[in-house]
């Protein structure tokens, strides 16, 4: 099949009349002749100006604008020697002459053009239908040939298929006779299977009541054990309770105690205090005592001074160690309480 065209006559037509006119040669100058048209316009020149297009078809197209644009040119000549009118009707019937004969050619040539491409068109569909049917008469005997060693291997199949069938046969005689024997064996297995689920029905029935029974008295048991559980809870937490009120009594008691020890311990220093003055005192005194007896009595020479006043003094002076409880004491005496 021909390809189709990538640039229409349309287009062609536009491309000519553009290129005339921008040589000079539109409607308001004088036509141009062949050789000039020629010259301005080729098929080269107009397939590069289109980018596109077959040489033949611009080519023809061509031909066909040059034709009409020379023979529109054909008015505009003149006849020397003759009145107008008789010129202007010889110009006329010669226009009409003309436009005639380039008519015919133009049809002729378009007519032969045309059975041109027919005949090439019929010469290559006519050269692909015979490509088609050799390729068809090719596949054709290629399937006749397989179809061939089909039917030679389906009747050998056949044949083979025909002893299988024979021992098929005997085959379903024994196996016949084999399923009346089942069939007798599944029967006696049935009644057996049915009067074994029977006894397991009895069976389950009676372990189920059995269960039944000892999931109520489990749940009685539970019950029981729960509410022994929720009265011992009950009295572990009044003993609890109780345990926390001699807890807060204990704390209390132990506060007053080192409150007590305390202001003891403040006594204590006071009369610390008010021995050491009163041995102070007593110091001073005997110290005064002394002095008034030495006053008196002559002193004695060989008279050593007895140490045991000072020895009194200095016992006397030390101050007496008081008697701090200790956490043990205090803990002996809340048990003794």
């Amino acid at each position: 099949m021909p390809r189709p065209a990538a640039v229409s006559p349309d287009q062609i037509r536009t491309t000519v009349l553009a290129m005339l006119a921008e040589a000079g040669m539109d409607h308001d100058h004088q036509p141009p002749s062949g050789e000039r048209f020629r010259h301005v316009v080729s098929v080269r020149k107009l397939r590069a100006r289109l980018g596109a297009g077959d040489p033949a078809t611009l080519a023809r197209i061509l031909n066909t604008i040059e034709t009409e644009v020379v023979r529109a040119g054909l008015a505009g000549v003149a006849i020397p020697g003759l009145p107008d009118t008789i010129a202007e009707q010889m110009r006329t019937l010669w226009h009409a002459a003309v436009a005639v004969q380039l008519d015919e050619v133009v049809n002729l040539k378009a007519d032969a053009t045309k059975a041109s491409e027919a005949a090439e068109v019929a010469r290559r569909d006519a050269d692909l239908r015979v490509e088609l049917l050799r390729v068809e008469l090719a596949e054709l005997r290629e399937q006749l040939s397989t179809r061939d060693t089909a039917l030679a291997t389906v009747r050998a199949e056949c044949r083979a298929a025909s002893g299988k069938m024979t021992a098929a046969e005997t085959a379903a005689l024994d196996l016949r006779a084999a399923l009346t024997s089942a069939n007798t064996q599944l029967s006696t297995a049935n009644a057996e299977h049915a009067a074994a689920i029977a006894a397991i029905h009895a069976r389950y029935e009676g372990l189920s009541r059995q269960l039944l029974q000892e999931t109520e008295h489990q749940r009685e048991a539970w019950r029981s054990e729960r509410e022994r559980l929720a009265g011992e809870i009950v009295r572990a937490q009044e003993r609890i309770a109780a345990l926390e009120g001699l807890r807060e009594r204990l704390l209390t008691e132990l506060a007053s105690e080192r409150e007590g020890h305390q202001r003891a311990a403040a006594d204590a220093a006071a009369l610390t205090t008010l021995v050491a003055d009163q041995r102070a005192l007593l110091q001073t005194i005997q110290a005064g005592a002394a002095a008034q007896v030495g006053t008196r009595r002559p002193p004695r020479p060989a008279a050593m001074p007895s140490p045991a006043p000072g020895r009194h003094r200095r016992a006397s002076a030390a101050p007496v160690p008081e008697a701090t409880p200790t956490p043990a004491r205090s803990t002996a005496r809340r048990k003794a309480r």
